[in-house]
């Protein structure tokens, strides 16, 4: 659990800083959305806690009312507000992955703006973003158009937009960047397959860090009032993102000939690093997930790359922040074999070597187990 109360929510201020006016707000009174198996009392104050093993979170600016109630199973919430100046408040994960969520619900506002976003944070680096599924009111200026990305049967608007001191989870005064992904058409019932959206973002530079928390947000500022009732689930993740950060899933690449996992050396982030064999062991710098860009990707953000667009015997397999090029591409084979969409050539151990330490490279494919792999 995250120890800070809160601070990332003083980014609401943040939020506002990118709202093109002010929005006129006639305010109406909240009826509270029941949920079932209600856990506690409604919080309506700045608080995170935990619920049946779900982190949740409520902030408020303290210009005006909020509330969240939470139920029992911890992947339920509601919440009502009413004359507010910022708050948001929602149930997820601490640390956050790129885990597939699905959410299903509702939300009705008056005045002012909302959303219902998955929302986060990354540290190294430090990252605020925003997968928008349902937007109410007001008309946000969203920075740097990045281009759009389909995923889950809706496309969306992506967007960069950089805070300078600021508010944010390490500190009072931070300089970091906003990433924002925008559904084209609301709706608040459906599913974010999560490694898709940090993917396009990550194929215009955009990169995430270690995961923090991550949560399914109910968020309004402006003066309106409304009331919101979610709930959510989540599916399978490839890990919590760089800096061997949490959260689990993913993928063993294992050996046939050694048994041993494809490893990267003492958990390292550092763009270069090559990879090696050693003893299986699930920590997240042996967690690879296979995307839909053919990229295989550990820690969230780094993928498996041919060393310098290598396409010759004994280029260095290495990690390096993921860029969508032909060299950080894999075809994973009906025979076990992994090869490069590059170059052809496979995945292999160096020297047939089946000991912990041995280093991977790329290789003329020939049919020996120290080049088939399975993925489990």
């Amino acid at each position: 659990m995250n120890d800070v109360p809160f601070p990332s929510i003083s980014r609401r201020g943040r939020l506002r800083l990118l709202i093109c006016g002010a929005i006129a707000v006639a305010l109406a009174a909240a009826s509270a959305a029941f949920i079932p198996g209600v856990a506690k009392a409604a919080t309506c104050s700045s608080q995170t806690g935990t619920t049946n093993g779900m982190y949740w979170q409520m902030w408020n600016n303290g210009q005006g009312s909020s509330c969240i109630t939470v139920g029992s199973a911890g992947n339920q919430y509601s919440t009502t507000w009413s004359g507010i100046g910022d708050f948001v408040a929602g149930v997820g994960w601490n640390p956050g992955s790129n885990q597939t969520v699905s959410f299903s619900g509702s939300m009705n506002a008056s005045g002012g703006t909302a959303l219902a976003s998955l929302y986060g944070w990354s540290t190294n680096p430090l990252v605020e973003y925003y997968v928008i599924e349902d937007d109410q009111g007001g008309s946000p200026s969203l920075g740097t158009f990045m281009g759009t990305t389909t995923s889950d049967g809706a496309t969306y608007n992506l967007y960069e937009h950089q805070q300078v001191n600021q508010p944010c989870i390490t500190g009072n005064s931070c300089t970091f960047e906003q990433y924002l992904a925008i559904r084209q058409g609301n709706t608040t019932s459906g599913t974010i397959t999560t490694q898709n959206i940090f993917n396009a973002w990550s194929s215009h530079g955009m990169n995430l860090g270690s995961l923090n928390y991550q949560i399914f947000a109910t968020e309004a500022w402006g003066g309106g009032s409304g009331n919101s009732n979610f709930t959510i689930s989540h599916g399978s993740s490839g890990g919590g993102g760089g800096g061997g950060g949490g959260g689990s899933g993913g993928h063993e690449i294992v050996g046939s000939a050694s048994g041993r996992c494809l490893d990267v050396p003492n958990q390292s982030t550092s763009n270069g690093t090559q990879l090696q064999m050693y003893d299986c062991w699930a920590g997240p710098n042996q967690l690879f997930t296979y995307t839909s860009s053919k990229q295989l990707m550990v820690y969230g953000n780094k993928c498996l790359d041919a060393s310098g667009h290598g396409t010759t015997n004994g280029t260095p397999v290495i990690i390096w922040d993921c860029n969508g090029q032909s060299n950080q591409q894999w075809n994973v084979n009906s025979n076990g074999t992994i090869t490069g969409v590059q170059s052809g050539l496979c995945i292999d151990a160096v020297g047939a070597g089946t000991a912990n330490g041995t280093k991977i490279q790329l290789y003329s494919c020939w049919g020996g187990s120290n080049q088939q792999w399975s993925l489990r």
